[in-house]
C-alpha cells in the first residue's frame, strides 16, 4: 500500500497569516486542477474578519488571487473551509461553510459559475443546513464518473457550551445538488487524542482518509491530524499512524504522478499559516 502523503515539515509558505497571534489565521485549503493544469485553490483567512479567497497557481506555491468572498455576502457571520470542484468545461462549484449569525450553527451552501473568477459574485444556494440539533461545515467533495460524494463535519448543538464536539457524516448525489444522507462515518474515540471529535479533511481513491481531532474542548483550534481507513460503511482510526501538529490537510494528485499537499500550520504564538509540500 502506498504511503499516505502526510506532512514532513519540508514545506514552503503559501500564505502568511494576516496578523500575529491567536485567531490570526491563513489556511483551511481546498484545491483542484483546471483543464490547463493550473491549480485552483481556496483558503480562509481570519483576522479582523473572515474571508474565503479563490486563487490560481501554475507551480502550486505562488498564488494569484482571482476572487474573495466575505461572510456578509453569504448571509453569514463567519466562513470556514470551502471545497472547489470543476464540474465540466464552463461550470465550477464552490461549497462554502457559513455560520448563522448570533448562533453556534453552521451550514454549507454552493456557488456556481462558468469560471473560478466568477464564483466570488455568484449567489449562494443552501444545501446542507443541519437543523436545531446540529450544524454542518468544512465539506470535502469528490466528483467522478460514479457521481458525487461528500464528507461533512457535524457539530451537535444539544449541549450549550459544547458545540465544538464534532463527527463526520457521509452523503452521495447524482448531480452534486440534491444529496442523500448516509449518517455518521467517523467519530472520536473515548480516552484517545481525538476524544472530542473527528473531522475528515481528505480522502484517497482507496478510501483511506486524513482527519483532524482533539482531546478536549480547550484544544479547540489546536486540532492535530492523523489517518483513518475504511471498515465496512465507516472509517476507523489507524492506531499506528502518526499524529501531526497541523490541521485541514488537503491532498491534490498531480498529472505527473506526484502529490501536492496543503495544510494549516500553527506557530508558537498561535498564528496559523498556509503551507504546501510536493511529495
Amino acid at each position: 500500500m502506498n504511503e499516505f502523503p502526510l506532512p514532513t515539515g519540508d514545506a514552503e509558505l503559501v500564505v502568511a497569516a494576516p496578523g500575529r497571534g491567536p485567531q490570526q489565521w491563513a489556511g483551511a485549503p481546498g484545491a483542484t486542477l483546471d483543464e490547463d493544469g493550473t491549480i485552483v485553490l481556496t483558503y480562509r483567512t481570519r483576522g479582523d474578519q473572515d474571508v474565503n479567497v479563490i486563487a490560481r497557481s501554475t507551480d502550486g506555491v505562488r498564488l494569484t488571487t482571482v476572487g474573495t468572498i466575505e461572510p456578509a455576502r453569504l448571509g453569514a457571520q463567519m466562513v470556514e473551509r470551502a471545497a472547489i470542484v470543476r464540474v465540466r468545461a464552463g461550470l465550477w462549484r464552490m461549497y462554502v461553510s457559513c455560520a448563522t449569525p448570533g448562533t453556534k450553527h453552521w451550514w454549507v451552501g454552493v456557488l456556481e459559475a462558468p469560471e473560478p473568477e466568477d464564483l466570488a459574485a455568484a449567489p449562494v444556494r443552501p444545501l446542507f443546513t443541519g437543523d436545531g440539533t446540529f450544524g454542518v461545515k468544512d465539506p470535502v467533495i469528490h466528483h467522478d464518473g460514479d457521481g458525487w460524494r461528500a464528507w461533512l463535519c457535524c457539530h451537535p448543538l444539544d449541549v450549550p457550551g459544547a458545540e465544538d464536539r464534532m463527527s463526520t457524516a457521509y452523503a452521495t448525489s447524482a448531480d452534486g445538488l440534491d444529496w442523500a444522507w448516509h449518517g455518521t462515518v467517523l467519530t472520536g474515540r473515548p480516552g484517545e487524542w481525538d476524544a472530542r471529535g473527528a473531522r475528515l479533511t481528505s480522502v484517497l481513491p482507496d478510501g483511506r482518509a486524513s482527519y483532524d481531532g482533539r482531546a478536549t474542548a480547550e484544544e479547540n483550534w489546536f486540532e492535530r491530524t492523523s489517518l483513518a481507513s475504511p471498515s465496512g460503511d465507516v472509517l476507523v482510526a489507524d492506531p499506528d499512524a502518526p499524529v501531526i501538529d497541523v490541521r485541514y490537510l488537503e491532498v491534490l494528485p498531480l498529472p505527473d504522478g506526484r502529490t501536492r499537499i496543503y495544510y494549516e500550520a500553527r506557530l508558537p504564538d498561535e498564528t496559523h499559516e498556509l503551507r504546501t509540500e510536493l511529495r
